[in-house]
């Protein structure tokens, strides 16, 4: 069954090779079905791998392969909510060791420019905090960092 709501995600011929890296790295995610262009189009052959269906933590994705010039932008990220400092490394590590690039207050970047917040849930607590001083404290420790330190966060909430 099509699921209702799916994100389209656009790939220069890389959608399954992408697919892949997602279903290997984050839980609760696969490769679906690869569907091959009965054509010729702009951006391939016919027989070439057009679209790829996949989940990404359970959510459905189709990856298109649609050509260049038209790359992925900090406007859409995937938000990954993560329990503890070792996931937070692994999956911060798997995105950056993979072709990936860093960026500021938990964002990454894939090989592919598509971008990920790898947020342990210890910054969103810390930075909701009812008590205001805490709040800031750890909004402030956050800006500073590329990858977030839960240790850090928790040391900078309690002053």
């Amino acid at each position: 069954m099509v699921s209702k709501n799916t994100i389209c995600l656009w790939y220069d011929g890389t959608a399954l090779e992408a697919a892949t890296f997602y279903a290997k790295t984050f839980p609760d995610s696969a490769v679906g079905a690869v569907y091959r262009a009965p054509g010729d189009y702009p951006a391939g052959k016919q027989g070439n791998v057009l679209t790829v269906e996949f989940t990404v933590m359970g959510i459905p994705c189709l990856g298109l392969n649609g050509g260049s010039g038209v790359p992925h932008t900090d406007a859409f990220s995937f938000q990954v909510a993560t329990d503890d400092q070792a996931e937070t490394d692994r999956l911060w590590n798997a995105i950056v060791d993979h072709g990936g690039q860093t960026s500021a207050c938990g964002w990454c970047k894939d090989r592919w420019g598509l971008s990920w917040q790898i947020t342990p849930r210890a910054l969103l607590a810390a930075i909701t905090d009812p008590d205001a001083a805490a709040a800031k404290r750890a909004f402030e420790a956050m800006m500073t960092m590329t990858k977030i330190d839960i240790a850090a966060i928790e040391a900078a909430r309690r002053g």
